[in-house]
């Protein structure tokens, strides 16, 4: 599509306080305004000073230039206007995914933290900058730091960076890790305060991340000893890894985020986490925690310094009080988001606790159809240990009595031979869709406390987020303090999703797909080049609008021969 549209060059006047005129060249054209009844001006772009340009060899590019290229065919072909000199199409790259995370982390203030913890230091490389375009990259398209060295360079637009060797990369992560403690805190508050978050509950949970190498960390090791065997929640006991713990608002907003050895035990963090976040002085907070997390010590600890909680309860513990909390009669009551909901009271002074049981009906019918399929699987596998003889007989059975699913539904006779015990199926059947919550604020109605642990899933569909759009693994990294540094860039990448995927209210998958689809085209012609992007479709104008940010400047730059080949333009300050 093609519009014939005049663009022009013109030079606008300022006067000085001291009498003496500044004038400055500008790239323009008219459009209509209907409500005036006459044409108006709009900028493209600034070119800057008079003196300090070529206006000749700018009147004879803009000959060039159509208003615009076209979203589709104009970045295939080659721009020719009534005999003059051609504009021809050298290649293309996204511009608008890396365009909207960069307004966003200009919203945040993110820039400005790092730009005052900069300022102590005197770095010669754009170091905010190559942060971005890494925390960039793991939300567009991630891969190693090498390759992101290559894809800034020929395969993306990032607003104010050229280009970036990867030695700046690596020295922008040890800078990043540096400041951690700082930074986190301070991005916290400004985005708190810009989106006048509610912080009285915070949810955290852990979970690891593998690496492909086989050996261990040696833990005596200062700069390698995170990469650890211990309990995997991917499945994968046989290699290394790290356990990565996330605090997230409940507006699924992450707080902060933390990176222990592989081996580290659940609930031997919390004393961390505790002692991190009082230091923020966030007032009255209520940590939500799971049921890896509720053990008495860790349950006591976080009610230091004022605080409360709202922890998960393991049904199936065995505890007296989980047991009479579960027995215990009453009525639920519905609230919203389709849950019922009883409060029980279990013991008196010091060893009083508050239960809240909570049911889901529809949960309750898919764990009985689950229930039936696992019974049913079972019969088929006591049948066929009846088969057996001798040690392959003895071997079945200890492995189908110790299966973690199996196994509660079985007992054992007097010649050790496993059956179905109905008294644990009815036992089961009891526990269909519910939940044992136990908190330590009286101040929380029931429904509050069963509705603040279900957004506890917010830190579950985080660390998919990370894993899976910000693709955490591999680490290629081998170093701890690296490691380090690639979980806080994955954090901030987060941020930005979630940012953007609460504003939009739809998947950052779709978002990133659309605004992907918008290019930054680079045209050349004798006198100079052209970067001009292609036009807004409604679909990426509905995002803009949603973030509240404005759409990139139609034109980019416009350089003449011989100037010097800069991404760093002053298109941003144009009207767009």
């Amino acid at each position: 599509m093609r519009y014939n549209i005049d663009m022009y060059i013109r030079t606008i006047s300022r006067k000085n306080k001291d009498g003496s005129v500044v004038r400055y060249i500008q790239l323009a054209h008219n459009v209509w305004d209907p409500k005036a009844g006459y044409p108006k001006a709009k900028v493209l772009f600034n070119f800057g000073r008079e003196e300090d340009v070529d206006r000749e060899a700018l009147v004879r590019l803009v000959k060039s230039i159509t208003r615009f290229l076209g979203p589709e065919e104009a970045l295939r072909t080659q721009a020719e206007l009534n005999g003059s000199a051609p504009l021809t199409f050298v290649s293309s790259r996204p511009i608008g995914g890396a365009w909207v995370l960069n307004e966003l982390w200009n919203q945040l203030g993110i820039n400005r933290v790092l730009a005052g913890l900069l300022a102590k230091r005197k770095f010669q490389a754009p170091v905010e900058r190559a942060i971005f375009a890494m925390v960039a990259n793991r939300a567009l398209n991630p891969a190693s730091k090498l390759k992101t060295e290559d894809w800034v360079s020929h395969d993306v637009f990032i607003p104010g960076l050229p280009d970036v060797p990867v030695q700046n990369l690596y020295r922008a992560m040890d800078f990043l890790l540096e400041a951690a403690e700082e930074l986190q805190k301070d991005i916290f508050f400004s985005v708190a305060h810009l989106f006048n978050l509610e912080v009285d509950l915070l949810y955290f949970d852990t979970t690891s991340t593998y690496f492909e190498v086989e050996e261990e960390d040696n833990p005596e090791d200062h700069k390698q000893h995170l990469r650890r065997k211990g309990n995997s929640k991917d499945h994968r006991p046989d290699l290394p890894q790290v356990v990565i713990g996330l605090a997230v608002t409940r507006e699924g907003l992450p707080v902060r985020c933390w990176v222990w050895p592989g081996n580290t035990a659940d609930m031997a963090v919390i004393e961390q986490v505790k002692k991190d976040l009082v230091g923020w002085q966030l007032g009255r907070v209520i940590t939500v925690v799971d049921r890896g997390f509720a053990s008495e010590d860790n349950l006591r600890y976080l009610q230091r310094a004022g605080g409360h909680y709202i922890a998960g309860e393991k049904m199936r513990s065995g505890k007296d009080t989980v047991a009479e909390a579960l027995a215990r009669p009453g009525r639920y009551k519905t609230v919203k988001d389709n849950l019922e909901v009883k409060e029980v009271i279990v013991g008196d002074g010091e060893k009083r606790v508050r239960y809240v049981l909570v049911r889901n009906p529809k949960e309750a019918e898919k764990d009985r159809l689950e229930r039936e399929k696992i019974l049913a699987r079972l019969k088929e596998e006591l049948k066929a240990i009846g088969d057996l003889k001798g040690e392959p007989h003895t071997k079945a059975c200890c492995q189908l009595i110790a299966h973690p699913t199996y196994g509660r539904y079985l007992k054992t006779d007097k010649k050790g031979q496993p059956y179905i015990d109905m008294a644990k199926v009815k036992a089961e059947e009891k526990l269909d869709g519910k939940y044992l919550l136990r908190t330590s604020d009286d101040t929380l109605s029931p429904e509050d406390v069963a509705l603040g642990y279900k957004q506890l899933l917010e830190v579950e569909e985080a660390f998919r987020t990370m894993k899976q759009s910000l693709e955490l693994r591999p680490i290629y990294h081998r170093l701890s303090d690296r490691i380090h540094a690639h979980v806080l860039l994955c954090w901030l990448g987060l941020l930005l999703i979630r940012v953007a995927e609460t504003k939009v209210e739809d998947s950052w998958r779709n978002i990133r797909q659309t605004l992907e689809r918008m290019h930054l085209g680079e045209f050349i012609a004798p006198d100079g080049r052209v970067l001009q992007r292609t036009e807004t479709t409604p679909q990426q104008q509905h995002i803009f609008k949603a973030l509240g940010i404005k759409a990139p400047p139609q034109i980019i730059a416009v350089e003449t021969k011989g100037q010097k080949r800069s991404l760093v333009t002053r298109a941003q300050k144009a009207d767009p």
